[in-house]
């Protein structure tokens, strides 16, 4: 392969990697904290680019400007959601839960179908390209990576450095301790799963930046979320940050040398061979940190 066409491939799979992290990032904090195996997280991350879309379109709301805001809406909707339905059964088997987000992914789903219909939907920026020889970047897609690494590092430094997030670690090593130690589990429950939401919003506002969204990609982005957490670690933010960029070369390159219907079979063989010569991922430990 030629060296220029070589670094364009990898780049390109280090851009699509930061969204994957960010994709990850919620959907893993919520799985490693609360127990839960979030079915929502792929209809949510869906949700959001659908709002950026109706914003740019209908209001002429810049999706940069729009991308906290949507996150927010997404976040605090799923922390009401989650106080007020799934903590009723979060002490449940995982059996429960799974059944009960897969149902209210269900809804979400077709209540989208409904409303947005299933016709892909983008973001169209014409924001130029960086040109350093024969690779060529887009702008928007740089612009996506790196709001995607700075709100993936923005929350790596709530979790270690603000007392939410030594909240959230404690109910997530202990959960009968951290309730005799005065700290509201159930509070602590719906603000991570808010928090997972919104991680979720805002990678769905940056996905319709660079691909078209769609309902029928909700269960492609659960997919990705799934092998991100395997390949880098459950429960860990620099576990999904490896994991989303080992999975982003990974398809990058296989779409190059085996053709784009190769990519998901690569990324899922990808989380095989972890799971059998690494079972905790690149940067997961046995049991809590």
């Amino acid at each position: 392969m030629d060296v220029a066409l070589l670094v364009q491939v990898v780049l390109n799979g280090l851009m699509l990697g930061a969204l994957y992290a960010c994709i990850a990032v919620g959907f893993s904090l919520v799985w490693g904290v609360l127990n839960i195996i979030n079915m929502l997280h792929g209809s949510l991350i869906v949700l959001a680019g659908y709002l950026t879309c109706s914003l740019w379109t209908e209001a002429h709301i810049h999706p940069f400007a729009s991308l906290i805001p949507v996150g927010l809406v997404i976040g605090v909707g799923a922390a009401v959601l989650q106080f007020v339905l799934i903590n009723r059964v979060v002490q449940q088997p995982v059996l429960t839960t799974l059944t009960l987000t897969f149902g209210l992914d269900m809804i979400l789903y077709n209540l989208m179908n409904s409303v947005f219909d299933a016709t892909p939907r983008r973001v169209t920026l014409d924001l130029g390209r960086v040109t350093l020889g024969e690779v060529v970047l887009p702008w928007d897609r740089i612009a996506a990576m790196l709001v995607a690494l700075a709100l993936t590092a923005l929350l790596y430094g709530i979790l270690r450095g603000s007392r939410l997030g030594r909240a959230i670690v404690a109910v997530r090593m202990d959960r009968e301790a951290a309730s005799l130690m005065g700290i509201r589990v159930p509070r602590i429950y719906a603000l991570t799963f808010g928090l997972g939401a919104f991680m979720a919003g805002v990678c769905g506002a940056l996905l319709s930046i660079v691909y078209p969204i769609t309902t029928n990609a909700t269960g492609q982005l659960l997919g990705k979320a799934f092998i991100v957490c395997v390949v880098g670690g459950l429960g860990t933010v620099p576990g999904a940050l490896v994991g989303g960029l080992a999975l982003g070369v990974t398809e990058s390159l296989g779409s190059h040398w085996f053709g784009p219907q190769a990519a998901a079979l690569l990324g899922f063989a990808l989380m095989l061979a972890l799971l059998v010569v690494r079972p905790t991922g690149l940067l997961g430990r046995k049991g809590y940190e």
